[in-house]
């Protein structure tokens, strides 16, 4: 059908007046005829304007005929079509590759394909899946976009049904999705093992070793600790729930637990425990306490026990120290700038009577209570810090800047309560959890992909368009549009080379009539 892409460009078309106009209003003189009385002059002048017409009505059809043709393309007219449909393609998510479920789909994928649908990975390109190798998927690491995969499809092959076939696990299907057409059709597989047991953290003392053990089924993933006597190295270590261990000692003390077949596999290292020393000047000593109030709260959440130990001078940097927490006006000496850099961590209170301000926090664990905010710092952010809390205007409230393999993290307000409601916030604790655990559990978050084993709720595939709604919306791309601009400027060309050898007759033939 004829479609315009600019539909007020014909206006224009009001050009088509000028020549009419001209045409109507355009009159030869008329010839001199001697008569004998004037009396017949006034006569033929009033019939003359009784019968005016246009003269040489081929010349103003031609020229209104070019300014339609010209105006018409200044619309931008098309000729649009429907894309032809295919017959169908089939999404397989590539976790899927060598697992008993996708070989029991096997016959099904091969009905589709025989009738004319295509298989292909849910992966970047969307690739072809050759006939022999849906067991394997050569590619390369495939992440949580199942969700962009499928719109990307559903962009690339407009019109055509789409089937998937992925993984029922949460992990591939996490995060928000767009709504997709009617057309396509989910089919959701369980991968393997309807639970897992992992061993997500070790921390040791002299005698004895913590385990966080992480256990993921259908419907929820939790964690539980269990305390295990350390066992001499070399010697294997059995936890309930988990497979034969073997702790291994190495030459500089530290431990490391490896599952035990040859030492084969990857390795888990035991921490030590968490050694932090909070300093604060009398200026801010009621901050102190808030803050190691709040840590000792928080440390029940940890793997490892912390050792907190209160300093009234300074402290220098001592072998073992994870943390500092800076409670003073002064800067941080420069001891303790180079152990940051070693991999000691530096918490920087607000210097200073800062000003006042008026805002919230905005963080993870205190989304469900609102912290309020009245003062913070003037002095300037840390340079490239990355902002690992906010208030409600995007302004960092903690920020980290990693240094070597340690990083400093300033707080641009404090911890009492004329300067915010952190103090007497709930939230603290769980907050400073994270803060933390940021840097022992850096690969929790990969571990707890790998191993969660929790299912995708299949009410949530349907489309947020109703079916009816959604399989009338056809997106653009369904459509194949022909651009009509060229012909109709030939066209105008034409009809302009004949509207001038139409006029060079007419003048010529008039000149003949005169001689």
């Amino acid at each position: 059908m004829l479609t315009l892409t600019s539909p007020s460009a014909l206006l224009a078309l009001l050009g088509l007046l000028v020549p009419l106009a001209i045409y109507l209003w355009n009159r030869r003189p008329g010839p001199e005829v001697a008569v004998g009385s004037l009396r017949w002059l006034a006569a033929g002048a009033n019939r003359r304007l009784r019968n005016l017409k246009p003269e040489q009505l081929a010349l103003l059809l031609l020229r209104a005929a070019v300014l339609g043709a010209l105006a018409v393309a200044v619309a931008g007219p098309a000729w649009r079509q429907v894309r032809p449909a295919g017959r169908g393609q089939v999404l397989v998510g590539p976790e899927l590759a060598g697992t008993p479920a996708l070989a029991a789909t096997r016959p099904g994928l091969d009905s589709l394909r025989r009738r004319g649908y295509a298989l292909r990975w849910l992966a970047p390109g969307l690739p072809a899946v050759a006939a022999d190798s849906l067991g394997r998927y050569r590619g390369p690491a495939v992440g949580s976009f199942a969700w962009a995969r499928v719109q990307q499809a559903v962009d690339s092959f407009p019109g055509q049904p789409l089937r998937v076939v992925v993984s029922s696990t949460l992990r591939g299907l996490a995060g928000p999705h767009p709504p997709l057409p009617a057309a396509v059709r989910w089919q959701l597989l369980n991968p393997g093992a309807l639970a897992a047991t992992w061993l997500a953290e070790a921390a040791g003392t002299p005698d004895s070793l913590r385990l966080l053990v992480g256990r993921s089924t259908a419907t929820q993933t939790t964690f539980r600790t269990l305390a295990v006597a350390r066992p001499a190295g070399g010697a294997p270590l059995r936890a309930p729930g988990l497979g034969p261990l073997r702790y291994l000692t190495a030459a500089d003390g530290t431990g490391q637990l490896r599952p035990d077949s040859a030492t084969q596999g990857p390795g888990l290292a035991v921490t030590g425990p968490l050694r932090a020393v909070l300093y604060a000047t009398p200026s801010h000593a009621e901050e102190a306490r808030y803050l190691r109030a709040a840590l000792q709260a928080a440390a029940l959440g940890l793997p490892v026990s912390l050792q907190l130990t209160t300093a009234t001078a300074a402290p220098a940097p001592a072998a073992g120290v994870n943390w500092l927490f800076w409670l003073s006006d002064a800067p941080v000496p420069a001891a303790w700038r180079a152990a940051v850099a070693r991999g000691a961590h530096v918490w920087q209170a607000a210097a200073g009577p800062g000003v006042a301000d008026t805002s919230q926090l905005v963080a993870p664990a205190a989304e469900a209570t609102a912290v309020a905010l009245f003062r913070r710092t003037k002095g300037p952010a840390l340079a490239g810090a990355a902002p690992l809390w906010a208030d409600g205007r995007g302004r960092p409230v903690l920020a980290r800047q990693a240094v070597g393999q340690g990083a400093f993290y300033q707080l641009t307000t404090r911890l009492q309560p004329a300067w915010s409601e952190l103090a007497d916030s709930p939230a603290l604790p769980a907050l400073l959890l994270e803060v933390l655990r940021s840097e022992p559990a850096a690969d929790a978050p990969a571990a707890l992909s790998v191993h969660d084993q929790r299912r995708f709720d299949p009410a949530q595939l349907s489309s947020t368009l109703g079916p009816q709604v959604a399989a009338s919306i056809l997106p653009i791309s369904a459509f194949t549009f022909t651009d009509l601009r060229p012909w109709l400027v030939l066209l105008a060309a034409l009809l302009f080379a004949v509207e001038r050898w139409v006029a060079r007759r007419a003048a010529a033939s008039s000149s003949i009539s005169a001689a």
